[in-house]
């Protein structure tokens, strides 16, 4: 069986797949490093409204969502149009050792930080050994 290839139809699909499309834009940087007892996870979202941001957890997958709408008025005519408008989503896999019943949210300067405190379960304690009438103390 022969079978055509249109190598440019493969070159939208990707370019599709890294940069999203009018109507599903793929932006949504964001950084993420632990700080003592907690996870921080910030995402640009420059010109969002803080009310059409969404966070949801379920199980230890986080889901965020959030929409920039077009700034130019209907029927305006546009001359550069480089800013992508619509719904954004990204998804974050969670490990077991973070407590995702305590995630804390805030939204500043374009700036959307979350916070993910680590399980009180994986924090590191001491266990005491018993030895021969002596307690010892060995970190665990």
């Amino acid at each position: 069986m022969l079978m055509r290839t249109d190598p440019f139809r493969e070159l939208d699909r990707l370019t599709q797949q890294v940069f999203g499309t009018p109507s599903r834009p793929a932006v949504m940087p964001m950084d993420a490093w632990r700080e003592g007892d907690e996870f921080i996870v910030e995402f640009d979202l420059p010109g969002v409204d803080p009310a059409s941001i969404d966070l949801d957890v379920e199980r230890n997958v986080l889901t965020v969502r959030a929409e920039r709408k077009a700034r130019a008025p209907e029927g305006a005519e546009m001359l550069a149009e480089e800013r992508p408008a619509g719904t954004f989503s990204r998804q974050l896999i969670l490990g077991d050792t973070l407590d995702t019943g305590n995630v804390k949210a805030s939204y500043d300067a374009g700036v959307l930080t979350l916070r993910v405190p680590v399980a009180e379960q994986a924090k590191p304690r001491k266990i005491e050994v018993a030895t021969g009438g002596q307690q010892q103390q060995i970190n665990a």
